[in-house]
């Protein structure tokens, strides 16, 4: 498992590279079907479409939320070309209120590679990611 590079924070504020501390409702699962099958979970799933974003700019009102981006854009992707979110568990972290610079970024759980320090989310391989998308449903907290 691979964490952010700046630890573990209570008070995870945006760009800070830590993965924030405290209990987080799982809300969904983000897979990408084209590239494996339906994993097994109890979590609601949604599949990652080729315009599918996530917002992490603290002055956008759609801050820490998915939003479409347009074709030509250069804005981080959910569909990116390596596999690193082909599967994204979505936390609850930053969402009721939103709080512009708490943090976006450590909204997801995802697979990781040679674990190596994140932005602030959690990463795991892939077999363990699989393992544990199998016991996870929305009633499920991430103690941390």
């Amino acid at each position: 498992m691979a964490l952010g590079r700046g630890g573990i924070k209570a008070n995870k504020r945006e760009g800070d590279g830590a993965t924030p501390r405290g209990s987080f409702r799982l809300k969904r699962l983000w897979w990408r079907a084209a590239r494996h099958p339906r994993p097994a979970t109890m979590l609601p799933v949604r599949h990652i479409l080729p315009d599918d974003g996530w917002c992490e700019d603290p002055s956008d009102r759609h801050y820490n939320r998915r939003i479409k981006v347009p074709p030509k854009s250069k804005a981080d992707r959910l569909t990116r070309k390596d596999n690193l979110y082909d599967f994204i568990v979505e936390l609850d972290h930053n969402t009721r209120p939103r709080v512009t610079g708490r943090a976006a970024r450590c909204s997801f759980m995802w697979r990781g590679r040679a674990f190596a320090p994140t932005a602030g989310c959690v990463a795991l391989d892939m077999n363990s990611l699989r393992r544990l998308l199998a016991r996870l449903g929305p009633r499920n907290a991430n103690r941390g």
